[in-house]
């Protein structure tokens, strides 16, 4: 594959995912909260919510959405032996990136039709289960594809780091457009209308397309430089999990996703209640992070990885915290405030822990490429994406639905979101000092 040396060039390259993730997180974040009312305060239900009733049985709706969740961590495996070992005259990359792509979109669109309005029915259920299954499916191939061109398309620990590092910014971006132009909408629109709007933003997915120069994957192909380094499925599943590293990072990644998600997952549902201004805190949490992340990049260079991740842990776990204590205030300007602070310590920790997820992977699958000689980048981020999907499933669908309850269970208990994910990501912090000098001192210049 053609390398990209220019800043620029990675700069664009980092903003390819930026529709992608915009999807999923309506999808997370909006869609599949909307088929419950419990949760929500009175006035968000006519616009948070597919129709102010619910739709799913919320019992079962949490089984098929933690399944969901695995489905979309255990199909990262064979989706990504699929584009590490794809045959054809356009590469591996550009073909799987729209196989992914167009079923995504699809699945995104079916999922905003209502099959059964009446009310919560196994219908629905069934339905909105199948067709999330499906969108995490075809999102899982986009994203697996995209982020496995992380290790391949620059050559350099310093241009990993650099697409990293823009990548998160991009992430943010996506946040706020998604918890504060997205949340802003929703004060006159219906969450369908607005999910539509946002739609037409997965176009940036086609960067890539454009961008990616590879020979074809086909055998004995003139010009074919990598066909001879494609393992196997088994074989590349192996290589991944044979990675001690590697494996110890998952673990302790796992713990940081689950906190993440379960915030992300539930963040509606806990503004609405609580009584805090989401656009506000989001705001805090979300636009000084281009700037922390250079506190972040500053640290790293002088400590290493382990030293700058451990201080992310702990200023996220201090926001969340801080969060649920203020939660407990009544309503008022001082409540207004510290609900901002939270939203600014958090800021300090945010883009570190999304930039983590694609650094770390690339960088670990480069160094077993120079070292086997074998690509199969495409499998670190499946099994990462596998642990974090366990990971979020169990956050995002077990323990979110328990807290939301139903319509008539009542949703008392959502106030206690963030301090479970305090405690989650306090825990990743602690397994964290068993990650052995290869990760921790990863980025630490010398001297």
């Amino acid at each position: 594959m053609k390398k990209l040396t220019k800043k620029s060039q990675i700069l664009i390259y980092a903003a390819a995912g930026f529709g992608v993730n915009m999807l999923n997180l309506m999808m997370n974040s909006y869609l599949c909260s909307a088929l419950l009312v419990g949760g929500f305060g009175e006035a968000a239900i006519p616009y948070q919510t597919f129709a102010g009733k619910d739709l799913v049985i919320a019992g079962v709706w949490a089984a098929f959405a933690f399944i969901a969740k695995v489905v979309d961590g255990v199909i990262d495996v064979p989706m990504a032996a699929f584009t590490d070992s794809l045959r054809s005259r356009f590469g591996r990359r550009r073909p799987s990136i729209l196989f992914g792509m167009i079923p995504m979109i699809l699945a995104f669109l079916l999922f905003l039709v209502i099959p059964d309005p009446s009310g919560a029915s196994m219908l629905n259920t069934i339905y909105y289960g199948v067709i999330l299954c499906i969108f995490y499916c075809s999102y899982t191939l986009t994203m697996v594809t995209y982020y496995a061109t992380f290790t391949e398309i620059v050559d350099k620990q310093e241009d990993r780091n650099l697409m990293s590092n823009a990548k998160s910014v991009f992430d943010i971006f996506y946040f706020i457009l998604g918890y504060v132009v997205v949340r802003m909408l929703l004060n006159g629109m219906n969450i369908r209308p607005v999910a539509l709007i946002v739609l037409p933003l997965v176009l940036t997915m086609l960067i890539p397309i454009f961008m990616i120069k590879e020979p074809s994957s086909l055998d004995g192909h003139a010009g074919n430089t990598e066909a001879s380094h494609v393992v196997n499925l088994a074989t590349s599943v192996k290589y991944a999990f044979k990675n001690k590293p590697f494996i110890i990072w998952m673990l302790v990644y796992s713990l940081m996703t689950f906190s993440v998600q379960l915030f992300l997952g539930g963040i509606n549902e806990y503004f609405s209640y609580v009584g805090m201004n989401m656009m506000m805190v989001m705001v805090c949490s979300f636009a000084p992070v281009p700037f922390t992340l250079i506190l972040y990049n500053a640290i790293l260079k002088k400590k290493g990885f382990g030293y700058a991740f451990r201080y992310s842990l702990l200023m996220y776990s201090l926001g969340m915290l801080c969060m649920f204590g203020v939660s407990f205030l009544e309503g008022g300007t001082l409540k207004t405030i510290l609900a901002a602070v939270t939203g600014l310590i958090s800021s300090f920790a945010i883009g570190a822990l999304f930039a983590v997820a694609y650094s770390i992977p690339s960088q670990l699958a480069s160094d077993e490429e120079e070292k086997t000689g074998v690509s199969n980048s495409a499998m670190y981020f499946a099994v990462q994406g596998l642990f974090s999907g366990v990971a979020t499933g169990i956050g995002g669908a077990l323990v979110l639905t328990a807290l939301k309850g139903s319509e008539s269970a009542g949703s008392g208990a959502i106030v206690f979101l963030t301090l479970i994910c305090g405690i989650g990501t306090l825990a990743s912090y602690l397994l964290s000092h068993i990650l052995p000098k290869s990760v921790t001192g990863l980025g630490k210049e010398e001297g």
